[in-house]
This record gives C-alpha cells, structure tokens and sequence, in this order.
C-alpha cells in the first residue's frame, strides 16, 4: 500500500488516521502538538517535524485542522513542492468555500490536485467509519482518493462536482442544519418542562415516529442529559467558528439566515461566559435557560 501522509490528530483526525493505519497504509503524520500523535507511532505511524514532511512525490497528503489560517499554514509552495506532479491535497477541514477555491488554483498551477473532503461525523462515528464524506474537485483525483476516505471514516460518499467550494457550501449547510436542531430541541424540552410533560416520555415519542433521524436521536439524548461540557467532541468555539463561516457565506450571496443569527449569538454567550470546556451543544443552554431552567 501507498504511503499516506496525514496533517492534524486532533479529537476527529486521530480516529481516521488510526483507521487508516489498522487498514494498512504507512503514514507519515505531523501534528502541531506533537505529544498527542504519539500513541500513533504503536501502530507504525511515522511522525514528522513539519506538513511537506508528510508528502512524498506524486502522493498523497489529507489534512484535518481548525480553521482558515490553519489550512493556509499547511497548505505552503513547501507542501506543493513535497508532492510534486500528480500529488493531491485532500483537504477535510470545515472552512470557507472560498480558502478552498483559492488554494485548489494555486495548487493546481503546480499540476498538484487540490480535493475537497469534509467530514460528517463525530469522533466515535470516524471511529467506526459510519460518518459520510462530500467530495469536490478534479474528477481523477477524486476517484484516487475514495478508498483513503472509506478506509479512514465514510461510509458513503457524496460527490458535487469540479468546484473546490462546494464540498465546504455543503458541510457549513449541514453543520447549521445540526446547530437548528439543537436550538429547536431545546426550544422544545423547554416547552415541555415548563407545561409539567416530562420532556424524556415526550422525547422517546418524537424521536420514534416523526422525528427519528439520528441528530434528533443523539442530540436530544444529550441535551436531556445536559452534557454541555467536559470533554467536548466538537467545541463551542468550533461551533462559533462554523456559524461565522455559514453567515460570511450567506452574505456574500445575499441569503438571509435568521435562525444562524441567533443559533450564532447562543454560541457566543457560552464562550463570553468562559465556559471553554464547552461543547457546541451547549448551545441548548440558551433557551433553557431563557426559560427559567437551570438545571
């Protein structure tokens, strides 16, 4: 098997780099914290000192980091001239359309393929490789790289076509889709507490017959369990970041997104309390507490 390179172990790229690993690839890692990709090196993961360490010529790199700035970090002339002619920047993050269609020209100029492949999947459901994947960009590459993606984490793959933004259109749509949910959930409990039904008996009722999907399954769970926060999954800040990006993209196309308003303010109420331990379903926060419910 090919070697793989693999840029950012963080709470989900550790899962899918560890997938890729127990699949049999060899893979050169860089991580900015190096310590936390160190149990890797167990399985026979190879840790590097810098992002263009994890390429080798003609090959493969994915990456999973934070934000913008951080793919912008990565994603150097030094990464490109590491994977040479052929190579493919497979990029995972959650990040504008935009960052995405920029660096996939640069790259392409240097006749290295740029892929855009965000992840639908919290870090257990990478683990198990039931998350799903979307896919942008030139179309061999693409097809290249989608045994990489089932390996890692997706159990189905969703492809939009040429444009490098458009993956990254589809990932902040859904992201906001699940922020909604939390926020109507919530809305909802409150309703329930408030007018003496017990929200758990209400919410085995909706979760089984109209609303069963598994993010009204699993979010709801945890929101009647208050696990705001601890040891986020997915964090606030995260969240935040991910609701700035789905209204900096609704602006620009001039699409009115009032419920990504105030799902956004509920975010920034958490972190303005200093709850930096939060996860981003401590959004629900908000309209219990709105309506007198603090427990």
């Amino acid at each position: 098997m090919e070697t793989i390179g693999f840029i950012g172990t963080g709470h989900l790229g550790y899962p899918i780099a560890e997938n890729l690993l127990r699949a049999g690839y060899s893979v050169r890692i860089y991580n900015r914290t190096r310590e936390k990709a160190l149990p890797l090196e167990d399985l026979g993961a190879v840790l590097v000192n810098s992002p263009e360490e994890t390429a080798v010529q003609g090959g493969i790199v994915l990456s999973l980091v934070a934000d913008d700035a951080a793919v912008r970090a990565i994603a150097t002339d030094a990464l490109v001239a590491a994977l040479g002619t052929n190579g493919i920047h497979v990029s995972m993050s959650t990040v504008s359309p935009d960052i995405s269609r920029e660096l996939a020209a640069h790259f392409q100029q240097q006749e290295v393929a740029w892929v855009t492949a965000p992840v639908f999947a919290r870090p257990e459901a990478a683990a198990a490789k039931v998350g799903n994947a979307v896919i942008s960009g030139e179309a061999s590459a693409k097809e290249r790289i989608k045994p990489l993606l089932q390996a890692g984490f997706a159990k189905n793959i969703f492809d939009l076509g040429t444009d490098a933004g458009s993956a990254n259109v589809l990932k902040l749509m859904g992201n906001f889709m699940i922020a909604g949910a939390i926020e109507l959930m919530a809305e909802s409990f409150a309703l329930a507490e408030k007018n003496n039904v017990d929200p758990r008996v209400a919410y085995d009722m909706l979760t089984s017959t109209l609303f069963s999907g598994p993010i009204f399954k699993s979010y709801g769970a945890m929101i009647l369990d208050r696990k705001f926060t601890g040891n986020p999954a997915f964090s606030a800040a995260l969240g935040l970041k991910d609701m700035d990006l789905v209204l900096q993209t609704a602006r620009k196309s001039y699409t009115p997104m009032p419920i990504a308003n105030l799902v956004q303010s509920r975010l920034t109420t958490v972190l303005a309390k200093d709850t930096h331990d939060a996860d981003w379903l401590s959004l629900a926060m908000g309209a219990l507490e709105d309506a007198g419910i603090t427990k």
